[in-house]
């Protein structure tokens, strides 16, 4: 329950305090789920801080392709340009601020405002402005772009004037996702999940699996991360031994707490499948041709959590990436995008309803479950409880959350 002199306070004194106020080992208070307040200091601290995975560069194959993203109160056109770069620019004019694309995809080498005209390449670049003096310069009224980075196929972006360090980034998805063949995987199919819940509630429910076994029974059948870890050592020195057996080593990293040092946040794992389980599927059977170095199947899975908001699961035929975007205090957006071997042909190769059944299911229910969780946090009397032995990656979440929003 917020206290009144707290409540009373100007809004940053009063997120400062509820930080301080945090009992270590449990969950957060009911403010950081509700406030407006706390909200933009999340989009200040998080979304315009850190890097975020938009997509796979697979949308856009081809010259000229563009499509658009929205991420809170931001559109960003992404592009592939002529020359095959690809570009992140805010769909912004710099004339009057009406949105220069207004179309979702498709293809174009330049942006036509339709209010004044004002005419961008895909790149950004200003091309022509109607009647303006000669004076005007059209080098300094390009739109504004972000900083991207392509990685392993994977689109990142950052809002940041100067971006995190990337390097721990990529050279662990290079050994995580480069392994699983991701730069030369494509797109099978995206779903977005509108929630009615604060985006933390969305994340600290991915991060943990102590309620995989009451909540995701078709999940639970297969993946034995719903097991505590030290229940499933063998299973997983088991995975370890037949992926080595392969040839192939598959990274792990953790480098959590390093934003404090201007680097960017992420954490790659790997876990066991159950015994006779290939890939996470109904039934555990295969899904689709096998990818990257994979020749077999080694019976497990890797998980990548990344900057706060990007999330990717790497089975060796097929591949998830695992998207929250905030839309405002009490609403979020949960996107899944399934990848496959990009010569995987569907219906020929793998048949999409098996492809997404598993994680079809298991959003859904999660989806039930955050929402429930928000109207039970909306209560006056709600007062978090502590956070569960199985839950430590929520609780490394929290207290990483609340370390980037404390800082200015």
């Amino acid at each position: 329950m917020l206290a009144p002199d707290i409540a009373a306070k100007p809004a940053a004194d009063r997120i400062d305090q509820l930080v301080a106020a945090h009992r270590p080992g449990h969950g957060l208070s009911r403010p950081f789920y509700r406030d407006a307040d706390i909200y933009e200091r999340d989009l200040e601290r998080v979304f315009r801080r850190h890097w975020h995975c938009v997509a796979h560069e697979s949308v856009i194959p081809n010259p000229n392709d563009f499509e658009v993203f929205r991420m809170a109160s931001e559109q960003v056109i992404l592009t592939r340009h002529a020359d095959g770069t690809v570009h992140a620019i805010l769909n912004v004019c710099r004339h009057r601020g009406a949105e220069v694309c207004t179309k979702d995809k498709g293809n174009a080498r330049v942006f036509v405002c339709p209010y004044h005209a004002w005419t961008y390449g895909n790149d950004g670049a200003l091309k022509a402005a109607r009647l303006m003096p000669k004076e005007f310069k059209r080098e300094d009224h390009g739109l504004k772009k972000l900083h991207v980075r392509v990685v392993e196929g994977l689109v990142f972006i950052s809002f940041a004037e100067t971006p995190l360090d990337f390097t721990e980034v990529e050279n662990l998805l290079h050994a995580t996702c480069g392994q699983y063949g991701w730069g030369q995987a494509k797109v099978a199919y995206r779903q977005s999940y509108p929630v009615d819940a604060n985006w933390k509630l969305a994340v600290e429910n991915y991060v943990e699996c102590y309620h995989c076994g009451p909540a995701h029974p078709e999940y639970s059948q297969t993946h034995a991360l719903e097991q505590p870890l030290h229940m499933i050592e063998a299973l997983n020195a088991a995975m370890e031994a037949r992926t080595c057996a392969l040839g192939i080593q598959v990274g792990a990293g953790d480098h959590w707490q390093t934003s404090r040092e201007g680097k960017e946040t992420i954490h790659a794992f790997r876990y066991a499948l159950y015994d006779g389980v290939k890939t996470g599927s109904q039934d555990g059977s295969p899904l689709a041709p096998l990818m990257g170095r994979f020749t077999e199947f080694d019976g497990g899975v890797t998980s990548v959590h990344l900057g706060g908001t990007s999330f990717l699961v790497c089975y060796p035929d097929h591949g998830m990436i695992y998207r929250f975007v905030p839309k405002g205090p009490e609403a979020c957006e949960m996107e899944l995008i399934w990848l496959v071997n990009g010569e995987a042909q569907e219906g020929v190769d793998y048949d999409l309803e098996k492809l997404k059944w598993l994680w079809t299911v298991t959003t859904d229910e999660d989806k039930s479950i955050i929402e429930h969780t928000s109207r039970g946090v909306r209560s006056h009397y709600f007062v978090p409880g502590p956070i569960a032995p199985m839950e430590q990656n929520e609780l490394r979440y929290i207290n990483w959350y609340l370390d980037e929003i404390s800082r200015a």
